[in-house]
């Protein structure tokens, strides 16, 4: 009987695959064949719907910015601070980063390696660093910790203790970093395009890690005094992303951060020397004897972020380096192999960040790379077509809601609204900004921004090999530096 009944069961498990079999065929033959003759066709954007920020202020006046996801028990809290390497006097460059880097490095009643178990034991994660226009101590935390976890941050960020010996260790990793870039032909590159850019007394010709000069006269006193200037409840903001609410969170945050007061008066931001517009074209040589590629960089100043010219100048510099089917990628990668991939990007910054173009080219290729780099930079000088102009805002407007997947990323969407004092619906109303740009206004904009008639060139390379194809070219004077024009003496560990 077993036998048979194991029998009957495979035998209807077996008409069941047919008649599945059957249905499946007949599905498959009711449905038309994929059109694949074309792409398939792109969407509407989707909008971004970014939960309200809930905005309230501790008692001492920090403002608090919070923004509740429920999907997930963990919570974001960034201090964001309005002060970074911008704020450096003009004989201390890097100290704001070496100052972020240091409020690890022991902090309230405990060492760098006590302060990093007590946090391990949290499964948090808190960070700081500095930028260029703000600093920021970041916390990542189950919310189940979180009223654990602050007071951690809050020794972090209010009472850091600046060990010497913590501060004579990260000298010596720095300038060993410094060592290491001398011999990188894309750091070489990218520091002498600043340089040559802005001048060395301008703090945006300058890494913002300092140089070998800066980093061996620092002290903790150089520190603290950075420190006691910029971190002040008067340039601080916190920002709160998470499964959290405010009648929860604020509290917490009072207790850890409302009784933040410095007694040390404020310093005003520093204002950037304006710097005067390039009236002729100059190459810059820097030589590496025997590198394999030559590094290019073809800029000049560009725009500060608060520029009304935004959102178009995002869609130009999207069709001419901006992503991996724009015109610098598309001409020097795919139709003449000269490079691994070439882009372009205006940096913005409070006040004017460079422009530039810029990719690795393989060195018997440097001329005919410079060639083609000018020729898109002077064809961005015409209105693109439709075709190319809808694929820049869709390449935009379709990944802007990748930047809102996370806590994290959510709030450093926000650091940046605090920073650059953005409207309270410059995030909704992004995508249809975008989408508003039309081929006149990329063209207005690139005739506006896009000067290669007037740009600095800078490249890194053999210059044995390189510099008569250069000079065939006819694009300016040309000028060369060593790596100590770049970097200063090479510094002694």
């Amino acid at each position: 009987m077993k036998l048979r009944r194991y029998k009957d069961r495979n035998k209807v498990r077996l008409l069941a695959s047919v008649a599945l079999l059957a249905l499946s065929a007949v599905l498959t033959a009711q449905q038309a064949p994929p059109d694949r003759s074309r792409p398939p066709q792109i969407g509407t954007p989707p909008p971004v719907r970014l939960p309200t920020v809930q905005k309230r202020q501790l008692s001492n006046g920090v403002p608090v910015w919070l923004v509740e996801l429920h999907e997930v028990p963990v919570a974001q809290v960034n201090l964001v601070v309005l002060r970074g390497s911008a704020d450096d006097p003009a004989d201390k460059f890097g100290v704001a980063t070496l100052t972020a880097s240091m409020l690890l490095e022991g902090a309230g009643s405990r060492s760098s390696l006590e302060l990093a178990d007590a946090i391990d034991f949290l499964g948090a994660d808190v960070s700081a660093a500095a930028g260029i226009d703000s600093s920021a101590v970041r916390l990542h935390v189950p919310v189940a910790r979180l009223a654990d976890a602050l007071p951690l941050m809050a020794d972090v960020a209010l009472r850091p203790t600046f060990p010497d010996d913590e501060l004579n260790r990260l000298r010596q990793e720095r300038l060993t970093s410094i060592l290491q870039a001398r011999d990188n032909p894309a750091t070489i590159n990218a520091t002498a395009f600043n340089r040559v850019l802005y001048g060395s007394a301008h703090r945006y010709g300058t890494s913002v890690n300092g140089t070998a000069a800066t980093l061996k006269a620092f002290t903790t006193s150089d520190l603290r005094a950075f420190y006691a200037t910029a971190f002040q409840p008067a340039n601080a903001a916190l920002i709160v992303v998470g499964d959290v609410t405010m009648e929860k969170v604020l509290p917490l945050l009072e207790s850890s951060f409302g009784g933040w007061k410095t007694e040390t008066p404020a310093r005003p931001s520093p204002t950037m020397p304006v710097v005067p517009e390039l009236q002729t074209r100059t190459v810059y040589i820097v030589d590496k004897p025997g590198a394999p590629q030559s590094q290019i960089r073809i800029g000049w100043v560009g725009v500060a972020r608060s520029t009304p010219d935004y959102f178009p100048i995002q869609v130009a510099n999207t069709i001419l380096g901006g992503s991996f089917s724009s015109r610098l990628n598309l001409n020097l990668r795919e139709r003449n192999g000269y490079t691994y991939g070439a882009s372009s990007g205006f940096d913005m910054r409070a006040s004017a960040g460079p422009f530039l173009a810029a990719a690795g080219v393989q060195t018997d290729k440097t001329s005919e790379s410079l060639t083609e780099f000018f020729n898109e930079l002077n064809g961005m000088l015409k209105a693109p077509p439709p075709e190319e102009l809808s694929r820049a805002k869709n390449y935009i407007s379709l990944r802007y809601p990748s930047g809102f997947e996370t806590t994290t990323a959510i709030s450093r969407q926000i650091e940046d609204a605090i920073v650059y004092r953005l409207p309270d619906d410059y995030f909704s109303k992004y995508v249809p900004s975008i989408e508003a740009v039309t081929a006149a206004d990329v063209q207005r904009v690139a005739d506006k921004y896009i000067h290669p008639a007037r740009a600095v060139i800078v490249i890194t390379g053999d210059r044995k090999v390189i510099e008569p194809g250069i000079q065939a070219l006819k694009l300016g004077e040309i000028k060369v530096l060593t790596i100590d024009d770049v970097f200063g003496p090479a510094p002694a560990l």
